[in-house]
C-alpha cells in the first residue's frame, strides 16, 4: 500500500517586470520603436531609389546588355509570358493591378502578422528584408537598368501604359519613382521572403501554397515587361545570401508552448515515472529513481500543488 504525505499548496511565484510570459512566448518588441524603425527603413528605401535617377543613357545601355546576356544564357523570352496575358484585356489589367497593388500591402501585412503572432520570426524577417533591400539599393546605384518595356529591341508592350492601371508616369517627368532601378526586382525578392517566412512560421500542411505569391509575382513582373528574368534571379540570390547569413534563432524552431526559461525541463509538468511500487505524481522537479527489483521507490519531485510525494515500501 502506498502512503502519501501532503503539504499545503504553495502559491506560484509572481512574475517580475522582466520575467518572460508564463507560456514561454517571447515578448514583442516595443510597437512605437518598430513603427519608427520600419518608417525610417521605408524612407531610406525610397530615398535610395531616387538617388539612382538621372542615368537614362546608362540604364538603356545596360538594358540592352541584359537582354543580350539572357539570349546568350538561353533563358526563355519575356515575350512568351506577355503573349499569354495579352489574350484578354481583363487578364492584362488584372496583372497590372497585381503589380501595382499587392507589393507593399502584402509585405506590410506579413510583418504585422509576424509581429502579433511570431515575435522571434518577426525580428528575423525584418532583418532579412532590410539586408536584401540595402543590397538592392547598392545595385540600383551601381547598375542602373531600364525595364524591358522601354527597349524597342525586346518587342514588348508597356501593358500598364496601354491598358492600365499604371503606377508610373513618363520617365522624363516622373519625380515620384525611379524607373531605372529594375535590377534586382524587389517585387520578387520581397514576395519570395513573404512566402518563405510564412511557410517557416506556420504549421499548416498547406503552407507550401504561400509560394504561389512569388510565382504569380514573377509571372506578373515579367509579363508586364517591368522586369527581366535576370532581375528576379539576382533578387533570389541576394535573398539566399541574406538567409544564409541571418539565421532564424533556434528558439523559433521549438514546438509552440515549450518553455524558453534556461534550466527548465522542456516538458514541465509531465507525468512522473513509477519506480518499484512507489508512485511519483506530476511534478516539475527531478524524480528520483528507485532501486530496481527491491520494491523501493525514489523520492518524487515537487507536485503541481506544492505536494511532495514519497513512495514507501509495500
Amino acid at each position: 500500500m502506498n502512503a502519501r504525505s501532503e503539504s499545503p499548496s504553495a502559491p506560484l511565484p509572481a512574475a517580475g517586470p522582466g520575467a518572460p510570459p508564463a507560456s514561454g512566448t517571447p515578448a514583442r518588441p516595443p510597437l512605437l520603436r518598430e513603427l519608427l524603425l520600419v518608417a525610417v527603413l521605408f524612407l531610406l528605401y525610397k530615398g535610395g531609389r531616387r538617388l539612382a535617377t538621372g542615368h537614362r543613357e546608362a540604364a538603356l545601355r545596360n538594358g540592352h546588355d541584359v537582354w543580350e546576356l539572357e539570349r546568350l544564357l538561353r533563358l526563355p523570352g519575356e515575350g512568351a509570358v506577355q503573349s499569354l496575358l495579352l489574350h484578354g484585356e481583363g487578364l492584362v489589367r488584372l496583372a497590372n493591378t497585381y503589380y501595382a497593388a499587392v507589393h507593399f500591402p502584402a509585405t506590410l501585412a506579413f510583418l504585422v502578422w509576424l509581429y502579433l503572432r511570431r515575435p522571434v520570426h518577426y525580428r528575423w524577417a525584418r532583418r532579412v528584408l532590410a539586408a536584401v533591400t540595402a543590397a538592392a539599393l547598392v545595385l540600383h546605384l551601381a547598375f542602373p537598368l531600364a525595364p524591358p518595356r522601354m527597349l524597342a529591341a525586346t518587342g514588348l508592350v508597356d501593358t500598364a501604359r496601354v491598358y492600365g492601371p499604371s503606377v508610373y508616369g513618363p520617365p522624363e517627368t516622373d519625380t515620384l519613382s525611379n524607373q531605372f532601378a529594375a535590377m534586382p526586382s524587389l517585387h520578387f525578392g520581397w514576395a519570395l521572403m513573404v512566402a518563405i517566412g510564412l511557410a517557416v512560421a506556420t504549421r499548416s500542411r498547406w503552407r507550401s501554397l504561400w509560394l504561389l505569391h512569388p510565382l504569380l509575382t514573377l509571372l506578373v513582373i515579367v509579363g508586364t515587361a517591368n522586369h527581366f528574368w535576370l532581375d528576379a534571379i539576382v533578387a533570389a540570390a541576394l535573398l539566399g545570401t541574406a538567409l544564409a547569413t541571418l539565421r532564424l534563432p533556434r528558439s523559433a524552431c521549438r514546438p509552440r508552448g515549450a518553455p524558453t526559461v534556461p534550466g527548465r525541463s522542456d516538458a514541465a509538468g509531465e507525468t512522473g515515472k513509477t519506480a518499484g511500487t512507489g508512485t511519483v505524481g506530476p511534478g516539475t522537479g527531478e524524480a528520483g529513481v528507485g532501486e530496481a527489483g527491491t520494491g523501493e521507490a525514489g523520492t518524487g519531485g515537487t507536485g503541481a500543488g506544492g505536494e511532495r510525494l514519497v513512495g514507501t515500501r509495500r
